[in-house]
């Protein structure tokens, strides 16, 4: 049996996951509710059988509907999950999860006390590329673990109810907290708002753990380049991750130091090693598309899903520290 979608908000994101959901077998859009009367006429013109609504009530109380996306400012996520929750419905729930670890907190509960899937939208978990990594990952290939780098900037789209912390850091910690099964202790984070919108604009985080592990990430919206890359250094190998790159996104180098200690005026030696580099295949399938068919499965088979409310709550996490350390001026505070 088909499962029935209702998607709340078309404005930037929606297009996508909405077409996707439509291309994705045993799902039916049928409604899709947004404020804009411009928005809801885009929807009628691209999707004819898809019924548009001016509010979101109508979609979370029609008994017909299995499953809400709510794709709509996150200072709305809490209010309208909690509502489809308690209506029975399936919630897929756009990046970042909830405001705070308490309101994702009860999210959680109210999809298990219900058996019911929550599915948070961490769309880079789903890439070919994100999947290869965390196979080399799990794998050893990269021996054990020095840092975790992340460079995330553009001239970009300025968002209107949250800083570019909260806009963009969301993608490299789902990569960082899914690839890397350690437990962080404390976050710093500085930032400015050069705009004087009342947000930072420009963010630097850094992310500490019990071990020398250490992760950092620099956010900005007013870079005149758009860089996406990761870097994770390992003891045997290195991993660059560049989501600009039309086909090598993945590349593993290996290259690396080996220390020695001997006797006499150096205590310890430093040796480098440079190796060869190569770049492995990965799947290209469009990363919304694998989401949505994971989604259905999991409402079908009652798995839990690879990005559910856990893993949008450890961002949530990071992120409200990180909020607290930037008020504090770069403060460490703890997770």
């Amino acid at each position: 049996m088909d499962i029935n979608v209702g998607v709340i908000g078309y404005g930037y994101w929606g297009p996508n996951l909405v077409r996707n959901l439509m291309e994705t077998e045993g799902a039916v859009v049928v409604a899709c509710a947004d404020l804009r009367p411009d928005r809801r006429a885009l929807v009628r013109s691209r999707y004819p059988t898809v019924k548009t609504l001016d509010h979101a009530e109508a979609i979370l109380d029609d008994p017909k509907i299995d499953a809400v996306v709510i794709v709509t400012p996150v200072s709305t996520h809490h209010a309208l999950a909690k509502r489809a929750l308690e209506q029975g419905k399936h919630v897929l729930v756009t990046k970042p999860f909830t405001r705070t670890v308490a309101e994702g907190e009860e999210l959680i509960r109210l999809a298990e006390e219900n058996g019911l899937v929550l599915l948070v939208d961490h769309t880079f978990i789903y890439t070919g590329a994100v999947r290869k990594m965390k196979e080399l990952l799990d794998t050893g290939e990269l021996g054990h673990l020095y840092y975790f780098d992340s460079v995330r900037v553009n001239l970009g789209v300025f968002a209107h109810d949250s800083d570019v912390l909260w806009d963009l850091a969301p993608h490299d910690l789902s990569i960082l907290t899914h690839l890397i099964p350690k437990t962080p202790k404390y976050v710093s984070a500085v930032g400015v708002d050069h705009v004087g919108t009342g947000f930072a604009d420009m963010v630097y985080l850094t992310i500490h753990f019990e071990d020398s592990f250490l992760a950092h990430a620099h956010v900005n919206w007013l870079s005149p380049v758009k860089v996406r890359q990761i870097l994770i250094g390992g003891d045997r190998r290195m991993l660059v991750y560049d989501d600009t790159e039309p086909s090598e996104k993945v590349r593993v180098y290996d290259s690396g130091i080996q220390v020695t200690t001997q006797e006499g005026i150096y205590a310890t030696l430093v040796d480098y090693r440079t190796g060869d580099m190569w770049a492995p295949k990965i799947e290209l399938r469009e990363a919304l598309s694998a989401e949505c068919e994971h989604f259905v499965d999991c409402i079908r088979l009652k798995k839990m899903p690879i990005t559910g409310g856990a893993a949008g709550l450890t961002v949530v996490g990071l992120l409200e520290a990180a909020s607290k350390s930037l008020a504090a001026k770069g403060r460490r505070t703890a997770v």
